[in-house]
């Protein structure tokens, strides 16, 4: 019942929510990472949610163009820009998925949304994470988020899907809230990027 209905309303009324709230911090963040990226301080890229169905997930953009002369790859931490450190450093990053929430292609609690390169690389377990809508955070985030590897990740978003009840997202969301107020939690690899997933590698006999 959670699930179909009721995680639907409580996305929407927490989300509206919290955009009234923290629209002054959205405002200021929105004006110093347009002065950082010559004008553009927000980043748009597709992604897969729930059925796989492809969404544009909203982002501040806390990465520099890609600049191959400079870069080693496009997902180099160098691209990171002082002010993007800090605003990954709190999460502020995130803040933009609420209008995400609201359309209806985010919950806020799920597994993270990621690369919709990555569609073709998941087994059939793996697959079960797009069987609910994907979140701003999720038990994964809140077990290690970056820091942890990709086997880990993926195992605590099925455990997410198969454990989903109002009691628990209430418990992630707390959770969360926690490690954002709380520096001694936060640590260098909320502020870098993810290494790129290759997918499933054979088992060694």
């Amino acid at each position: 019942m959670y699930s179909l209905f009721m995680k639907r309303i409580f996305d929407l009324l927490i989300a509206i929510a919290m955009i009234l709230i923290l629209s002054p911090i959205i405002v200021i963040v929105s004006m110093l990472l347009a002065i950082s990226n010559n004008g553009t301080p927000f980043f748009v890229q597709e992604r897969p949610g729930r059925r796989e169905r492809i969404f544009k997930l909203l982002k501040f953009k806390t990465m520099r163009d890609f600049d191959p002369v400079r870069d080693e790859h496009e997902h180099s931490p160098s691209r990171i820009t002082k002010i993007g450190s800090f605003v990954r450093k709190y999460s502020l990053d995130e803040l933009l998925q609420l209008v995400n929430v609201i359309k209806g292609d985010m919950s806020l609690v799920g597994p993270r949304p990621l690369l919709v390169e990555y569609l073709p690389l998941y087994n059939a377990e793996q697959r079960k994470r797009h069987l609910v809508r994907p979140g701003i955070t999720g038990w994964a985030q809140v077990n290690g988020r970056n820091s942890i590897s990709w086997d880990a990740k993926f195992n605590h978003d099925l455990w997410y899907v198969k454990n989903l009840s109002l009691k628990l997202d209430i418990k992630i969301l707390a959770l969360t809230f926690n490690k954002i107020l709380d520096t001694k939690n936060i640590n260098a690899s909320n502020t870098h990027t993810m290494p790129i997933w290759e997918g499933n590698k054979p088992q060694k006999n």
